[in-house]
C-alpha cells in the first residue's frame, strides 16, 4: 500500500436539476455519484476530448451520408420502376373504343379507391419493392449458380 495515494475530497455545488440527473445516471449504471462525477471531470479536462468529439461527429456524419446515399438509390429505383411500368403499360394497352371508354370512366372512382386501399395495406405491412428485388436477384443467382 506504499504506492497508493488517498483521493482528495472536494465540495461542489450543483443545481438541483443537475444533481437529479447525476443521481439518476449513477443509479442507472449502478455506480456511485462520485465515480460518475470523477469520470465526467476527467473527460472534460482531457486534452483529447475535442478530438474524440470530432471523431464521434465524423462517424455520425458518415452514417448519415450512407443513409442519404441509400435513400437516393431507393428513390432512383422507384422512379425507374415507375417509368418502366408506364412505358410498358402505354406500349401494350390499346385505346378503348368510345362506348367502352365511357364505361371505364364510370368505374374509375371505384377502381381508384380499391387501388389506394391496396396500396395502403401494402405500405402498412408488406415487403418493400427494394427488399423484393434483392430477394428475387439473390434467389435467381443462387438457382443459377451466380453470374458468369
Amino acid at each position: 500500500m506504499a504506492g497508493r495515494t488517498k483521493k482528495a475530497q472536494i465540495s461542489v455545488y450543483l443545481e438541483p436539476d443537475i444533481m437529479d440527473l447525476l443521481a439518476h445516471y449513477a443509479a442507472q449504471r449502478d455506480q456511485s455519484m462520485s465515480l460518475i462525477a470523477q469520470a465526467a471531470i476527467a473527460s472534460f479536462l482531457s486534452p483529447d476530448s475535442a478530438e474524440r468529439q470530432e471523431a464521434a461527429l465524423a462517424r455520425r456524419l458518415g452514417q448519415i451520408d450512407r443513409r442519404l446515399a441509400r435513400l437516393e438509390r431507393d428513390l432512383g429505383i422507384s422512379t425507374e420502376a415507375f417509368a418502366t411500368f408506364i412505358r410498358f403499360w402505354l406500349a401494350t394497352t390499346p385505346a378503348l373504343p368510345e362506348p367502352a371508354a365511357q364505361a371505364a370512366r364510370a368505374k374509375l372512382s371505384e377502381r381508384y379507391s380499391a387501388y389506394t386501399t391496396a396500396l395502403g395495406r401494402r405500405l402498412a405491412k408488406g415487403p418493400q419493392l427494394r427488399q423484393e428485388i434483392v430477394e428475387d436477384v439473390g434467389g435467381a443467382e443462387k438457382e443459377g449458380g451466380g453470374r458468369s
